[in-house]
């Protein structure tokens, strides 16, 4: 009996990761498009401190958040592709604070084998995607930012061309080829099922595709133009069931957050830290992702001080 109890505590031990020697785990929910940065965010991290594991989960960033607010599963870092999704969902019962760390762009990808992309321009992209032997691709509104970005660009897109019904065509088409997350449709791209998809310029870099970039009132890439932005909405799906909320446009902004119950909340600090700094600027330059410098706090006065230095006012 005494040897079965000191192998269940050895086991308790490493389990905690408490134990001589034993390491630790950071667990980090992020969003789909954020899984290149992240996973080179998490080697050089881990190789900078031995013994530290990053245990990170892609998800689209709503599914993210509500791993957390309606599963109650265990999580140091959320890093989501919209700063609306922590300060709406998680804050403040979840976390105290959010901070906006880089942008992306809304892009039309592609490849040399879709249909017609050796005459896909910026004056008929929108005639492509509307022809009927053409298959687009994008993410779902209710569970991902790319999904409502979408619904967003084809919106302001229809108002900047001056083509009334625009948005409901291009959205209304091809139902069967929404996924989850944007990340998703790459494998539909990659294997020809689809021809286009609205996609984040950053994960077509990241996997060698073509893409149109879109004018900047349509691409959602201009802090400078979000009053332009805001003009356009989506009712994603709210807190309980058979309630929705309602997102206004805005300038695509990446952001994250520590949760109020960390398990490893001094570590979570430390790599938000590294995040936050040259170096994870300089690896999200690589990704194909512009760092905010400075990084944006929606609430100076709620960041802590390890990363104040990072941060500057959100304009209200």
């Amino acid at each position: 009996m005494r040897r079965i109890l000191v192998l269940l505590s050895l086991s308790l031990l490493t389990l905690t990761g408490c134990g001589d020697g034993g390491g630790k785990n950071l667990i980090i929910f992020h969003a789909g498009s954020l899984s290149v940065p992240v996973r080179r965010l998490a080697e050089a991290f881990e190789k900078a401190n031995p013994g530290v594991t990053l245990l990170t989960e892609a998800a689209g960033s709503i599914h993210s958040a509500r791993k957390i607010t309606e599963l109650g599963k265990p999580c140091d870092i959320l890093l989501s592709a919209d700063h609306y999704v922590v300060s709406s969902m998680l804050i403040p019962r979840y976390a105290a604070w959010n901070i906006r760390f880089a942008t992306n762009e809304i892009v039309i990808a592609y490849r040399p084998e879709s249909k017609y992309s050796s005459v896909f321009r910026s004056d008929n992209w929108t005639d492509i995607l509307l022809k009927d032997d053409v298959i687009i691709g994008r993410a779902d509104p209710d569970a991902d930012p790319c999904g409502y970005r979408t619904v967003f660009a084809a919106r302001l897109a229809e108002n900047w061309y001056g083509r009334p019904g625009l948005a409901d065509s291009l959205l209304g088409k091809d139902k069967d080829y929404i996924r989850p997350k944007e990340v998703d449709l790459v494998a539909l791209s990659e294997t020809g099922v689809i021809d286009y998809m609205f996609q984040y310029r950053s994960v077509a870099l990241q996997h060698g595709l073509l893409y149109l970039e879109l004018p900047d009132e349509i691409n959602l890439s201009s802090p400078g133009l979000t009053e332009h932005y805001a003009g356009v909405s989506y009712m994603i799906p709210g807190e309980e069931p058979g309630l929705r909320t309602e997102v206004r446009g805005d300038y695509i902004s990446y952001s994250g957050t520590i949760l109020n119950e960390a398990p490893q909340k001094e570590l979570a600090m430390k790599f938000f830290a590294f995040l936050l700094s040259e170096e994870g600027k300089r690896i999200f330059r690589e990704c194909g992702q512009e760092p905010l410098i400075p990084a944006v706090a929606d609430d100076t006065a709620l960041v802590p001080v390890q990363l104040k230095t990072y941060i500057t006012a959100g304009a209200d």
